[in-house]
C-alpha cells in the first residue's frame, strides 16, 4: 500500500468516508501519490483500514466527482491530477474578510483544498502554526500583523510560495504581495467627501485603544483635517464619545460604530442631517444599516480574486488595491 497509511478515528464527529477523503488528498498533495499512480483496492482498504465496502466506495465516488481520481474497469482507481494544498491564515474572521474569503475560493480549482487557520494578532499561536505548516503546502497566504517576531517566523517557508496579504508588512522582498493602503488611499477618499464632512462643525475619528488597525491611517486622518482646517478630535476609549449635533464620525471599529448608532438614536438624531458617520471597511450589511452607512474601503473582493490568481499561476505578484469612499446617507 505504498507509504500510505490511514487509520480511522472513531471517536471523531468526521464521518469515516470524510476521514478517508482528507488523507488521500492530503497523501497526493505530499506527493505520496503522484499522477498516474494506483491507489489501493478495495478489499485493500477494508482489510488494512477495517472499513466496510459502503465506506471506501463513498469516499472513492465524491474523489471521482471532485476529479481528484479517476476508475478504469477491471483495472481499478488512479490517481488523476495534482492537488495543491493551501495554507490561508487570517487574523480573525470579520464580514469583510468573508467576502475575502468566498472570492477566493469560488474561483480555485476542484484540486485546490484550502486549509484556514487563524491566529488573533497572538505572536505565540503565529509562531506555532507556520512551524507546525512548514512543508505540507504549496502555497501560504498570510494576513500579517505588526510584531517584530513575524518576519523570522516566515523565514522558515519558501519565500516564492508565500503571499502577505492586507497589510504590507513585516513581508519579504521575495514575498509576493496583494495588500491595500491605509494612509495615502485615506487621505484621498476624505478629500472626496470632504464637501460632504463640511456640513458638519467637527470631525471625529474613533480609533479604539483596542484596535489592531494600522496607525497610519490617524496620521493621514490628522493630516487631512489640518489641511482642509477642520476641527478634529481623536477618541480612543468609546464610552466616552460624545455624540452630538452638528459633529461627524469616522470609526475604525465596527463595535465603535455601533456604539455612535445607539447613541444617536437615543437623542433622535438623522444621520447625514444632524450628524454624520463614516466607517471603515466595507461588509455586505452596511448599505442597509440606518438607510446605507458611507465607507472608507478596500476591494475585497478583487483582493481574493488576485489572492486566488497567485495560488493558479505561482506568478510572483505585487498590487496595492484600491481604496476608496463609498457614499451614502450617513454622511
Amino acid at each position: 500500500m505504498k507509504a500510505f497509511q490511514f487509520t480511522p478515528d472513531s471517536n471523531s464527529p468526521i464521518p469515516k468516508f470524510q476521514q478517508l477523503i482528507q488523507a488521500f488528498q492530503d497523501a497526493i498533495s505530499q506527493k505520496i501519490f503522484q499522477p498516474g499512480d494506483v491507489l489501493p483496492s478495495v478489499n485493500e482498504m477494508c482489510r488494512e483500514c477495517s472499513l466496510s465496502r459502503d465506506t471506501v466506495f463513498k469516499a472513492y465516488a465524491e474523489l471521482k466527482k471532485r476529479n481528484v481520481i479517476e476508475s478504469v474497469p477491471n483495472k481499478g482507481y488512479f490517481v488523476s491530477g495534482e492537488i495543491t494544498r493551501v495554507f490561508l491564515f487570517l487574523d480573525t474572521f470579520k464580514a469583510y474578510k468573508e467576502v475575502l474569503y468566498d472570492s477566493f475560493r469560488k474561483r480555485l480549482a476542484d484540486n485546490v483544498i484550502v486549509d484556514l487557520h487563524f491566529h488573533h494578532y497572538n505572536i505565540d499561536v503565529f509562531k506555532s502554526q507556520i512551524r507546525e505548516s512548514v512543508g505540507k503546502y504549496s502555497k501560504y497566504i498570510i494576513m500579517n500583523f505588526d510584531h517584530p517576531k513575524v518576519a523570522a517566523c516566515l523565514k522558515q517557508l519558501d519565500p516564492k510560495n508565500v503571499m502577505i496579504i492586507d497589510w504590507n508588512i513585516k513581508a519579504d522582498d521575495q514575498h509576493s504581495q496583494i495588500f491595500q493602503d491605509f494612509g495615502e488611499s485615506v487621505l484621498t477618499s476624505l478629500q472626496s467627501g470632504l464637501g460632504e464632512i463640511k456640513k458638519y462643525k467637527e470631525f471625529s475619528m474613533i480609533y479604539p485603544d483596542y484596535t489592531y488597525h494600522p496607525y497610519e491611517t490617524v496620521e493621514f486622518f490628522l493630516r487631512f483635517c489640518k489641511q482642509n482646517k477642520i476641527k478634529h478630535s481623536i477618541y480612543t476609549d468609546i464610552d466616552s464619545i460624545d455624540v452630538k449635533k452638528g459633529a461627524a464620525y469616522f470609526s475604525v471599529s465596527d463595535r465603535a460604530m455601533a456604539k455612535i448608532l445607539d447613541k444617536a438614536r437615543e437623542k433622535n438624531l438623522e444621520f447625514g442631517v444632524d450628524i454624520g458617520l463614516v466607517s471603515y471597511n466595507e461588509t455586505p450589511m452596511k448599505k442597509y444599516i440606518d438607510k446605507g452607512i458611507t465607507v472608507i474601503s478596500t476591494d475585497f473582493d478583487l483582493m481574493g480574486k488576485k489572492v486566488a490568481e497567485f495560488v493558479t499561476t505561482s506568478e510572483r505578484v505585487y498590487y496595492c488595491v484600491p481604496t476608496q469612499l463609498v457614499m451614502r446617507k450617513s454622511l
